[in-house]
């Protein structure tokens, strides 16, 4: 597995080795041992699995406060979105910076998004499957997450009329959300 670092330290694209042959291919999604030769330390305590049926669903952007903060490993296994990581660490010098990527069952990249940032992404096409491991339990009293298109952070989303939530169309700008990571 390649590991690569982001403009955000603790942010990181996993690329696992994939091997092909003619039944299809073989990967490892998540090696523990390896993430920690690289100093990479979590112990994720639970898998989630979400299905957008259509493109253009907007699903962000999230996060827990502590001390339920959460670790969040993102794959694809089906279908294609667009990731996207907000820094919302009030005394960091990237706060409110964003950094977005395309994770799709074809380039099969993961991302290792750690507490103090926000999460969202957008699909690209029907069906899609997004899976990805926590390293704190859900905690609805603790659920936070700041409006998708908020004009501060500027987010250069692949779409401009999503499919959004009831929840994630009611959410508030960063400069009024709860931070405490």
């Amino acid at each position: 597995m390649k590991i690569n670092e982001t403009k955000f330290k603790g942010v990181y694209i996993l690329e696992p080795l994939v091997k092909f042959d003619g039944r299809g291919f073989f990967m490892e999604s998540y090696n523990k041992r390896l993430l920690e030769q690289n100093g990479i330390h979590y112990d994720f305590v639970q898998d989630n699995h979400s299905l957008s049926k259509e493109p253009g669903v907007v699903r962000g952007l999230h996060y827990q406060l502590h001390p339920m903060a959460q670790t969040k490993l993102v794959r694809v296994c089906t279908g294609a979105i667009y990731d996207v990581v907000v820094d919302i660490r009030p005394n960091s010098n990237t706060f409110g910076d964003w950094f977005g990527i395309i994770l799709s069952e074809e380039n099969k990249k993961q991302l290792l998004i750690p507490p103090g940032f926000a999460h969202g992404f957008c699909t690209l096409v029907p069906d899609t499957h997004l899976l990805y491991k926590v390293d704190q339990f859900y905690d609805s009293k603790l659920d936070r997450g700041i409006l998708w298109n908020d004009p501060n952070i500027g987010i250069e989303w692949p779409i401009s009329n999503p499919i959004l939530s009831i929840k994630d169309q009611q959410l508030p700008l960063l400069k009024h959300s709860e931070l405490n990571f």
